[in-house]
């Protein structure tokens, strides 16, 4: 069986992004470690709002970009992604880990995480969201859709994963 992780990367891949950054994170490990053995055009960012500058200007240069991240990111990506992506119709696939739901073992996780889905129906950025309720095939399908929605709305789309009770792990 396909774990959930190789399935986000394989959503990723299907995308077929020009470029694919990440935030270091323990819970996106094994979707990143996944992509960097799969493909050269993988790069770290160290914050978030970093990742929406660089991989968000791809469009401006007939480009698709896509970031992982986790979901509590948003609050340092906010301005980023409603001042820049937002406002100049670019298009970006941002597959987050989100936290805070069931099997969160980090209490303070809570305070921003639950508010994410909201936060990015409040500014404007569709938000797909999954869980273990689906299979590793549709989290795949979910993944490269949203990158396609992406391109043809000209906006970030998020995809909000959670890999909690999934694979057994963080991701």
């Amino acid at each position: 069986m396909t774990s959930y992780a190789t399935s986000v990367a394989d959503g990723i891949r299907a995308t077929k992004p020009d470029l694919i950054g990440y935030v270091p994170s323990v819970s996106v490990a094994p979707v990143i470690t996944d992509l960097s053995a799969h493909d050269a055009k993988v790069f770290p960012l160290s914050r978030e709002e970093e990742a929406i500058g660089v991989l968000g200007a791809l469009p401006l240069a007939g480009g698709f970009g896509a970031i992982v991240m986790q979901d509590n990111g948003f609050g340092n990506a906010l301005t980023a992604l409603t001042t820049f992506s937002i406002a100049y119709h670019l298009p970006l696939l941002i597959v987050a880990n989100t936290r805070g739901g069931l099997g969160e073992y980090n209490s303070m996780i809570h305070t921003f995480s639950q508010h994410t889905p909201a936060l990015l129906s409040r500014i404007g950025v569709p938000a797909f969201e999954l869980d273990r309720r689906s299979t590793p095939s549709d989290w795949a399908a979910v993944v490269e859709e949203a990158g396609t929605h992406a391109r043809m709305t000209f906006r970030p789309v998020a995809v909000l994963a959670h890999f909690w009770s999934t694979d057994g792990k963080g991701a």
